[in-house]
């Protein structure tokens, strides 16, 4: 796949202009969207993505629309997940509703932001070290072990992060609107908004460590990963207004994950051994004998876990309620 470097900076350009476009019209001025105006927008930024694949695959091939739509597949679902660590901070600093769609925004740039640094370090590695597979593929592994284990329901406010930031900064209980710093009694004070901002700059970070081991697996051309980063997190605030209350229902969302980083993290381990350097390993020499995972099975087993993973989430929850409401009617 070649990209110009002036590709590289019109696709850039293009996705600072999304998220000024973003801040000035929904974000600048404080208020709650409503589930149209969530669903209207959330709509848009998934049929822009869906037409990006399509036109990668149209000028590129379909090998690398297909990488494409895999890739962006599985950063919609992490982001997903991401967003149910964003309601946990949210909600522990009870941060206003009005407020929120700031706290988003920030926490979505942030993100794009490490990603892109996370992403330029991934392509230095895999063009300069092919053993960097092995480490990614092994990352990947362990990662699917504590997601699936994650507890989700611990506090955001209570790690070592927000308690050195409550030793160190002098802090205001209350908010001053979305400022992140008020004046008391003659002191300048941080407010409850600069700590939500900081949780979920940390809870980013976290996340890039796992979503771009997972891209990688999938594609190895930095501009595809990109761009399904990219436009995995456009429409992510939206996304969170629209599905607020579904997200506590997803409640095999971390499982279903757990199985697509352990898949990738196999793909990954194949595809070293395939570009083996490794002395040690076969020595030094590739393993042929093992068939590579091609992209149109990755492409389902992703959209068939994410599938499985809501179906069974959704119905455990029904069913859930359904006993309650029988326990209560006795």
């Amino acid at each position: 796949m070649d990209i110009t470097p002036l590709v590289w900076i019109i696709t850039i350009a293009i996705t600072i202009a999304f998220f000024v476009f973003e801040f000035y019209a929904h974000v600048r001025k404080p208020h709650e969207p409503s589930i149209g105006e969530s669903a209207r927008w959330s709509a848009f930024y998934i049929a822009l993505a869906l037409l990006f694949g399509v036109g990668i695959g149209l000028v590129s091939g379909w090998d690398y629309g297909g990488e494409y739509f895999a890739g962006y597949l599985t950063e919609k679902a992490l982001s997903v997940d991401n967003l149910f660590v964003f309601l946990l901070v949210m909600t522990a600093f009870a941060v206003p509703k009005m407020y929120q769609q700031k706290v988003l925004m920030i926490g979505i740039v942030i993100a794009l932001v490490m990603r892109g640094a996370f992403i330029a370090v991934g392509a230095a590695l895999i063009a300069n070290f092919s053993w960097v597979f092995y480490l990614f593929g092994a990352l990947l592994l362990v990662l699917a072990y504590r997601q699936a284990f994650a507890d989700h329901g611990g506090d955001p406010t209570d790690n070592r992060l927000m308690r050195f930031a409550r030793r160190h900064l002098p802090l205001s209980d209350e908010y001053d609107g979305d400022r992140l710093f008020t004046v008391r009694g003659g002191r300048r004070l941080v407010t409850p908004m600069l700590l939500t901002i900081i949780a979920i700059g940390f809870v980013d970070l976290v996340f890039a460590v796992d979503s771009i081991p997972a891209i990688y697996g999938l594609t190895e051309e930095a501009y595809i990963v990109f761009t399904a980063n990219a436009f995995a997190l456009m429409g992510l605030r939206q996304l969170y207004f629209l599905i607020g209350g579904l997200l506590e229902r997803m409640v095999y969302l971390g499982q279903g994950l757990a199985v697509i980083l352990a898949f990738i993290g196999v793909k990954l381990l194949i595809h070293a051994l395939h570009v083996n350097e490794l002395p040690f390993i076969n020595g030094g020499e590739p393993v042929k004998w093992l068939p590579e995972i091609p992209i149109w099975f990755s492409l389902l087993f992703i959209a068939a876990t994410i599938t499985v993973a809501t179906v069974a989430s959704l119905a455990k929850t029904r069913r859930d309620r359904a006993r309650a409401l029988e326990r209560t009617q006795r």
